[in-house]
């Protein structure tokens, strides 16, 4: 065989190896390649994984917040906004991207992030909510800076006010009432005290109609501190209740022989229809306090020679239900939900003839709801009114 021909054969199986050998290492380097591609995939996907859930907590966080919190981004456009924030100004979609006027439409949100580049801190602004439920919100404002110094967005938390202004509504009507109770009482007394020391006091006659008077305004005194006292001790949870098995009939029995004089007086006739077997789980003389608080108003504002009745029953929710009606005059319907706040009177002048504290159904509100109970009312104008209470069963 010539030299030339295995030399050409050597070549080839040669190159033939080379070929193989490039080809292993190109389809290995392949491989190599894949491999990484599928571990940067892999790393790419649980590096957005964990940023969705850093993303998700975080949102959870801000949404589980009692306070509503805003954040901005430089050129002012909602970059986050939490649950609270929503609800408080009624908002069921996503404003991110928008402007505060956009978003929220009030001028002085939009103020404060005009002011925040040059003041850094805006604090303790009072904010109005509009619409129809309203309410007042507080908040403070904040800008954002980087270690340059340079502003990176701003962030604003929102305190809800709305109960606190509430409650300070309150104590100012309270203070405003029990001031104006005890007042007219007392003007009373102090000008007949002044009248029998200029002189009236030797009139035996005039002196005894005075000091009647005198006594009689010096009772109201006691009655409406003794309610206060009363209302106080209800709401602060002294009361312990000392709860039994009531006999309900019998223990009707006795408030409406109570007020048999009270009723002759407007010829009103007193019925007693709880059903014998009645029994409920109550304090004897807190119960006696409600019936006769709600009886004794039923004859005060009811009609001359009408009927007041006391019923009674198991309801369907295993509740023992008591109802005081009678067929007065009825109460107003923009009254009917304001009859059991403190000193709230339907016809403040006739409250005034007919006496009392202003706090009578207040206390039965607060002495039927640490039984467990609700009370309510339903009334129809010329139809009378008939108050409604519950009780645990025994």
């Amino acid at each position: 065989m010539p030299m030339a021909y295995l030399l050409t054969i050597l070549a080839l199986g040669i190159a033939v190896a080379v070929h193989l050998s490039w080809r292993r290492r190109h389809e290995h380097l392949r491989e190599e390649w894949r491999r990484a591609q599928q571990a940067l995939e892999l790393a790419q996907k649980q590096h957005y994984r964990e940023i969705s859930r850093i993303e998700a907590e975080q949102q959870a966080l801000f949404n589980s917040m009692s306070e509503g919190v805003l954040i901005l981004d430089p050129a002012g456009r909602v970059q986050l906004v939490n649950r609270s924030m929503l609800d408080f100004f009624g908002l069921k979609v996503d404003v991110r991207g928008q402007t505060i006027m956009e978003a929220f439409r009030l001028q002085e949100l939009a103020e404060v992030a005009r002011r925040l580049p040059q003041e850094r801190i805006v604090q303790g602004v009072e904010l109005e909510l509009p619409g129809v439920n309203g309410g007042w919100l507080q908040f403070n404002a904040a800008a954002m800076l980087d270690r340059e110094g340079t502003q990176r967005g701003s962030i604003l938390v929102f305190h809800d006010l709305t109960r606190l202004r509430q409650l300070e509504n309150t104590r100012q009507e309270f203070v405003a009432n029990v001031s104006h109770e005890l007042r007219t009482p007392l003007s009373l007394i102090k000008g007949f005290v002044e009248t029998l020391l200029d002189g009236a006091k030797d009139d035996p006659e005039l002196a005894g109609r005075f000091l009647r008077t005198i006594e009689k305004h010096t009772d109201r005194l006691t009655y409406l501190i003794e309610d206060l006292l009363t209302i106080s001790r209800l709401e602060s949870g002294q009361i312990v209740m000392n709860l039994h098995e009531v006999e309900l009939r019998k223990e009707t029995g006795r408030v409406i022989e109570d007020l048999q004089a009270r009723a002759a007086g407007k010829n009103a006739r007193l019925q007693n229809e709880i059903p014998a077997e009645l029994t409920a789980r109550a304090d004897t003389d807190r119960l006696q306090q409600v019936l006769f608080n709600l009886v004794e108003n039923a004859i005060k504002y009811g009609r001359t020679e009408g009927t007041v009745v006391v019923g009674g029953r198991r309801n369907e929710a295993g509740k023992v239900e008591l109802w005081v009606q009678d067929n007065g005059p009825g109460i107003p319907a923009d009254a009917r939900e304001r009859v059991f706040e403190r000193f709230y009177r339907v016809d403040r002048a006739r409250s005034r003839e007919t006496g009392g504290t202003g706090l009578g159904l207040s206390i039965v509100k607060h002495i039927v709801q640490a039984h467990g109970g609700e009370v309510w009312l339903k009334s129809e104008i010329g139809q009378g009114a008939t108050f409604y209470f519950t009780l645990p069963e025994s």
